[in-house]
């Protein structure tokens, strides 16, 4: 889930769900909402508090992503920095990959679908060029950075990385991971404390009323959000001579073939449970 943490089109989730951890990461977080864990807590019963919470198993779980994303940041900083049009164009066909598996999934398409996905597109369109090209680097909007992307942890097909290349602080996470910049990390770390305590619960609830209508507007959004990760829109791309059009469309064709795969892992294991 780290690994899948750091790039971007690439959902955690999917990765959840494929070695079949996501319900119980759905269960810890609900628990961790509700006043009855808490009452345990402060009553002193710290072992009941520990089982409901599902203690070992979420840090065993934050150990992992923790260690994934700090042993890849410096990898993907390096590849954005030098290879540019090859890095977006492989974010580029990661999330085309994740937006085809989301139509697909999606049954029974009428005037209304079309619509909700509209307007998620007009959405995402908004947010990519209506927003500037440099984000403040400020401290509070790093924590809401970090608590919007963690929601996405949450939502199988919507990566958490690439919410921050919406917010255009990809980079600038990814580098002061690679650096241990920790006052940008503490930061960043407790916006995702707080979006996942506060917002979990809210994105359960909603999927589960209106699991359709919400899942449209994420396909759309993720389609008119790919004007930004185009691998000749970021300024380090246009500066070169060489715009690599055929090694861009083979890393296109393998961020593809990467969600695709991970795609059928899921289906080959859901299967293999059902069995």
């Amino acid at each position: 889930m780290g690994a899948a943490n750091v790039v971007p089109g690439v959902s955690g989730g999917t990765i959840a769900l494929i070695t079949g951890i996501y319900k119980e990461i759905i269960e810890a977080l609900g628990s961790l909402t509700q006043k009855e864990t808490w009452k345990s807590l402060f009553k002193g019963d710290f072992r009941g508090f520990w089982n409901q919470v599902h203690g070992t198993f979420l840090i065993w779980l934050a150990i992992g992503v923790v260690l994934s994303v700090f042993s890849l940041a410096k990898l993907m900083t390096y590849v954005l920095e030098h290879f540019p049009v090859h890095t977006w164009a492989f974010f580029f066909g990661l999330i085309v990959a994740s937006a085809i598996l989301m139509f697909k999934d999606i049954k029974g398409w009428g005037i209304k679908e079309i619509l909700f996905t509209l307007g998620g597109v007009a959405l995402g369109l908004v947010v990519c060029t209506l927003s500037p090209t440099k984000t403040p680097d400020n401290w509070f909007f790093i924590f809401l950075c970090g608590a919007i992307a963690v929601c996405t942890m949450i939502l199988p097909g919507i990566s958490g990385s690439f919410i921050l290349v919406i917010m255009g602080k990809y980079d600038y996470i990814m580098q002061a991971v690679a650096d241990l910049n920790w006052p940008v990390l503490i930061v960043f770390g407790l916006g995702c404390v707080v979006g996942i305590l506060a917002f979990a619960k809210f994105l359960h609830w909603l999927l589960a009323r209106f699991e359709k209508q919400t899942m449209l507007v994420l396909l759309g959004f993720i389609l008119g959000s790919l004007v930004k990760v185009w691998p000749w829109a970021n300024e380090s791309a246009k500066a070169l001579p060489d715009p690599h059009y055929g090694a861009a469309a083979l890393w296109c064709v393998l961020g593809v073939a990467l969600v695709l795969g991970v795609e059928w892992l899921a289906t080959r294991s859901g299967k293999r449970e059902s069995n």
